[in-house]
């Protein structure tokens, strides 16, 4: 996977719409646990490449150090030379001091090959730092991102079952409404009724007829004092 390729992945799911991608889905809860791992793959997937992209610049890096270190120490070689050269000169040896004056100017040729060599590799090192920072933020930006995610889910999915035991309940009170036992309640209560309406009728009959003994009772004692008047006015 190149840098760039990684790059892009990583900005396109950081940048990526949550609840856009929600609302498009036909089950939110089946999406989210979909679009979690795949997060986690690619998170783990980019971690590896910015790893090995890391690495790479910290080669460069290491390189560039090496070729700076090389400069400055083939400088010194080649003054150094160039002093024992100068010695040599003012000593009468010209032919030992053409010598030095020659290694001067070989240790003159490595420290510019050296100091191009790190010269060139300072851009690219930049481009790599730039690359590595970016994809730093993308990567960080993806793990806020599968937490939002995992929220997300866990919010969902507390919902679903609130919602789900809900339901539940609701469906129970409907076939309460449906089996209501308080109608069975009523008809008891009518029969309760009926039979204490029975009992105050027969109570109502039984002292209509002791009302009636007792007229007759009456009657018989007027009767009686009636003859017993009669008697009196005959005798």
């Amino acid at each position: 996977m190149t840098k760039q390729t990684i790059l892009g992945r990583v900005t396109q799911l950081a940048k990526a719409n949550i609840n856009a991608l929600l609302d498009q889905a036909e089950d939110p809860q089946k999406m989210l646990d979909q679009l979690i791992r795949d997060y986690t793959s690619n998170i783990a997937e980019a971690e590896e490449a910015v790893a090995t992209t890391i690495g790479n610049l910290r080669l460069m890096e290491q390189d560039h150090r090496e070729d700076v270190d090389a400069a400055r120490e083939w400088g010194e070689k080649a003054l150094a030379a160039s002093r024992k050269a100068d010695g040599l000169r003012t000593g009468g040896q010209t032919a030992e001091a053409d010598r030095f004056d020659n290694l001067a100017k070989v240790a003159l040729g490595r420290q510019l090959q050296s100091e191009k060599e790190a010269r060139t590799a300072e851009p690219t090192i930049a481009a790599q730092t730039e690359v590595v920072d970016k994809l730093r933020t993308g990567l960080d930006r993806m793990k806020v991102k599968l937490g939002e995610l995992r929220a997300k889910r866990d919010e969902l999915v507390a919902r679903s079952k609130s919602a789900e035991a809900q339901n539940r309940m609701m469906d129970a009170v409907k076939s309460i409404d449906v089996l209501d036992p308080t109608s069975e309640l009523s008809r008891f209560e009518d029969k309760v009724r009926r039979e204490e309406a029975k009992a105050m009728g027969k109570q109502e009959l039984a002292a209509s007829s002791l009302d009636a003994q007792f007229e007759q009772l009456d009657a018989l004692g007027d009767s009686a004092e009636i003859e017993a008047r009669l008697a009196a006015l005959k005798g």
